[in-house]
């Protein structure tokens, strides 16, 4: 696998070059389907498990950072360099060869290609570090790929899922940042910036999806994002609806962010208490013990209950941990602003 941006030129005239080797069976490429598309399909290697398949994806084609893909997981940085360095490894020893899959063979790897869109838009969504809030360059990029890979399985619920997420999910992207690039919360954003077309269309999608069978983890999402962006004002959001469809999350997976999610939606039903009390259940994960995440969902639901001092505390905490500046910046003022002192720090 290449590491670097500037190799994936070579990697597509291998992809090429691979199409017309007759000892293997290459997939039917269809018109709209790239270079780019081709390439993520080949790096699900059968060799690798999913989350290993997952971080040399994001790597090598996806151009994401080693701290960047260990922030998505999330893991150490360390932890995830080892990973992406055993992959390759494994993919070496293995002796299977590095071509591009068969029919049946891209249906198994589906799901885990689907998860490296779904990271990829993510981090474009939400920088992880750097001065920006966001990288459109990754999340357009992502969306693009979903939409290819709707057009070549447009029956299947969960490519439809992740494509209403992504759309209902982008279409808030013009309220989320200020004038100077500053985060702008769900709550406080301006409601006429979303873009109601691709709301509309998320939507579409999400109720083509759901008569084709059990609901899985984007349909559920974009469920989620759909209720946060069908409220003409953040008051009028419907936070019980929320509420059970983190319930059903939380079935689904053990992924630490739904708990936190799953918290704050819990607060907004039942009380801060409520959801502080769930945040405790997350303190012995090593998942998320140490990630800002926590610390910012903590202080906010102690700036609920009136614990201001408490909420200070995490709010610092908070921007300490993460990389991203304009997060940074907002956790920092949020913390002056209960402390009654200056926000320059």
């Amino acid at each position: 696998m290449r590491t670097e941006m500037a190799r994936r030129r070579r990697e597509s005239e291998l992809a090429l070059e691979a199409v017309t080797t007759t000892e293997w069976t290459a997939i039917e490429t269809a018109p709209e389907e790239d270079d780019t598309l081709v390439l993520l399909f080949m790096c699900c290697h059968p060799a690798l498990t999913l989350a290993s398949a997952i971080a040399l994806t994001l790597r090598a084609v996806g151009g994401l950072t080693t701290a960047e893909i260990a922030h998505a997981f999330p893991v150490p940085e360390a932890t995830m360099a080892q990973r992406i360095s055993r992959a390759k490894q494994s993919i070496k020893e293995s002796g299977i060869p590095f071509q591009l899959p068969t029919s049946e063979e891209r249906a198994q790897r589906l799901r885990a290609l689907l998860h490296v869109l779904y990271l990829i838009f993510n981090e474009g969504y939400t920088s992880s570090a750097g001065p920006h809030l966001q990288r459109g360059d990754l999340s357009r990029e992502a969306m693009r790929l979903t939409r290819i890979v709707h057009a070549l399985q447009p029956d299947d619920a969960e490519v439809i899922g992740l494509l209403a997420l992504m759309l209902l999910t982008d279409a808030r992207r013009l309220a989320r940042a200020g004038t100077e690039g500053e985060l702008i919360t769900l709550a406080r954003q301006d409601r006429a910036l979303w873009d109601r077309q691709q709301i509309a269309e998320g939507v579409a999608l999400l109720s083509a999806a759901l008569p084709k069978g059990s609901s899985g983890p984007y349909q559920l999402q974009a469920a989620i994002a759909a209720v946060h962006d069908e409220a003409a004002r953040a008051k009028d959001t419907d936070w019980p609806q929320i509420l059970a469809l983190y319930e059903l999350l939380k079935r689904m997976s053990d992924n630490p962010v739904v708990m936190l999610n799953h918290a704050i939606a819990a607060a907004m039903v039942h009380g801060p208490s409520k959801g502080l009390e769930l945040l405790r259940a997350l303190d012995s994960d090593a998942r998320v013990a140490n990630h800002h995440r926590l610390d910012a969902v903590r202080a906010h639901l102690l700036e609920m209950a009136g614990d201001h001092d408490g909420a200070v505390k995490h709010y610092r905490a908070a921007a300490s941990k993460t990389l991203s500046l304009p997060e940074r910046n907002y956790l920092l003022m949020q913390g002056a602003r209960l402390s009654g002192v200056d926000g320059q720090e």
